[in-house]
């Protein structure tokens, strides 16, 4: 769980400890739940600009890291709460006990930690992240610059997707650029102001003040940033966490089951969460 927060691949690698397969596997599939580092850029932003303001220096700080380690503590929950679904159902079976084994202790190699951590670890992943970024990155360039009818296929795609998305607290542009953020978490800001701004190509988001107020122009709301923070937190996994899972369980439906339960999960929430909201009359 805690090398979730810096990859959730290297999470998913890292549940290869656990002795009992059938915990194993629940942790693999429930590692996605822990916000990565691609995803804590968007968690700051957000709650910076909505919940904390750009401009109150020290004490802000202060504030927004209060908050975020509160969202954490949320995914830390909703991680327990997945993983007690799954135990009960498809998962059933006795937990085993816990047996904290001590290795021998041996001098460190560290030619070869050196050797193993580059051929094993880095270059490892960044291949599997190589196999989806570079078709990925052509059909965001392709979806955002072919036109029908005078829009871009981003902008129909958006349309279609809008009333989801709103459903959600959202809007079709958020939603679309989760599902091409696939690739790589830290591409989800960028693609929203591709959209926003019809730029054709990806861009920077700038300062917090001008991201905020281009957002705000689009109809963001307090809401719409707490949905955004749900999902965030609780989406599909990024495409070389599924190609690790694939690996580390040699199986499709494992794959497509941590694929949707984080969806689910998430989609379910802003869904309430929008509710609640609209029901009591705060937007």
């Amino acid at each position: 769980m805690c090398m979730g927060l810096g990859c959730n691949a290297a999470g998913v690698t890292g549940c290869r400890i656990i002795h009992s397969p059938r915990e194993r596997l629940i942790a693999i599939l429930t590692n996605a739940f822990i916000p990565c580092n691609g995803r804590f850029p968007t968690l700051i932003a957000l709650i910076t600009m909505f919940f904390v303001g750009t401009g109150n220096g020290l004490l802000g700080s202060l504030q927004a890291a209060l908050i975020l380690t509160g969202v954490i503590a949320f995914s830390i929950l909703m991680t327990f709460a997945a993983s007690r679904l799954l135990s009960v159902t498809i998962l059933k079976g006795e937990p085993s006990s816990f047996i904290l084994e001590m290795p021998p202790y041996r001098k460190p190699q560290i030619k070869k930690v050196l050797i193993r951590s580059v051929l094993d670890r880095t270059l490892f992943v960044l291949g599997r992240a190589v196999i989806v970024a570079i078709p990925a990155g052509l059909v965001i360039w392709l979806i955002a610059n072919v036109r029908l009818e005078g829009l871009s296929l981003l902008q129909w795609t958006s349309s279609f997707l809008n009333p989801l998305g709103l459903l959600m607290g959202l809007d079709g542009v958020i939603l679309l650029a989760f599902i091409l953020g696939f690739p790589a978490n830290e591409i989800v800001i960028p693609i929203i102001l591709m959209s926003y701004l019809s730029t054709g190509t990806l861009v920077e988001s700038g300062n917090l003040a001008e991201l905020h107020a281009l957002l705000v122009s689009h109809g963001w709301t307090w809401a719409t940033s707490v949905s955004m923070i749900l999902f965030s937190l609780m989406h599909w996994p990024c495409s070389t966490t599924c190609l690790t899972i694939k690996k580390e369980t040699g199986s499709i439906k494992w794959t497509v089951t941590a694929f949707l339960l984080p969806t689910v999960f998430g989609v379910l929430a802003c869904m309430l969460f929008t509710a609640v909201v609209r029901l009591f009359g705060f937007i």
